[in-house]
């Protein structure tokens, strides 16, 4: 039996504002048909050119609300410093135990910057080790098989295995990447980074025009699986409105 703390969609993140650059609409668009979100960030950023880790827990709070996720968590690990040991993985892997979503999600493998490639190597061994009874996680939660996994995409592009339709929650979207000011709307005295240049934003928006394009609508977000995805070629619709708990 399921519990009251356990979730739908669990999205995994290195720093705050990544699941919301890489999947803000996939989430936003669950939450609002009814389903249990929840974002887990590894570090907090604190490497960070602008802002101050306080700015950035307050600006998480605030992204959050914005999409409806229900639980927001940050596990704390160095920004820079993530080293994929057993420690590491154990922690993710009670997360996982401890909400027992229906789905995971977590940065695709191969991106630029290196803390979401070793995310995506971290969350990979928890959700293994999260399913098996003989691992014990801090807190001897029990063990939970995650049933789906899917990879989503920061600053590069690979090509989808899903493409979901955001259009109608693509604002949404964008305002919760907005309440990151400290990252994205460059203040006076601030250092230049490319995430404050405005070249950046319309980067993103183009990326998700370009993937909404591929199915048809005017937003999508592009997600990969690392195991072939079970679909009948009947219903290639599915493919687009991606149904909670199904994808």
């Amino acid at each position: 039996m399921e519990g009251t703390n356990s979730v739908d969609i669990l999205a995994f993140g290195a720093h705050p504002d990544d699941v919301e650059i890489g999947v803000g609409g996939i989430l936003a668009k669950h939450a609002a048909a009814g389903f249990s979100i929840a974002i887990c960030n590894l570090t907090h950023a604190e490497l960070s050119s602008n802002g101050t880790v306080e700015i950035r827990k307050m600006e998480a709070k605030q992204a959050a609300r914005i999409l409806g996720v229900r639980k927001l968590i940050n596990l704390g690990f160095p920004d820079r410093g993530l080293r994929g040991d057993r420690e590491e993985v154990l922690k993710i892997a009670q997360v996982i135990r401890q909400l027992r979503p229906k789905i995971v999600l977590s940065p695709y493998f191969e991106d630029r910057h290196p803390d979401h490639v070793m995310t995506s190597r971290l969350v990979k061994d928890a959700v293994f080790d999260a399913a098996i009874r003989k691992i014990r996680t801090p807190g001897d939660e029990a063990p939970h098989r995650v049933p789906q996994v899917y990879h989503y995409f920061i600053n590069d592009i690979h090509p989808a295995d899903v493409i979901v339709d955001i259009s109608d929650f693509y604002e949404i979207k964008v305002n919760a990447i907005l309440a990151y000011r400290s990252q994205f709307d460059r203040q006076s005295g601030e250092v230049s980074t490319p995430l404050n240049n405005p070249a950046y934003l319309a980067m993103i928006r183009g990326r998700d025009q370009l993937w909404g394009q591929q199915v048809g609508s005017m937003y999508g977000e592009a997600l990969v699986s690392p195991r072939p995805i079970r679909q009948s070629l009947l219903l290639p619709a599915q493919f687009r409105a991606l149904p909670p708990g199904k994808f």
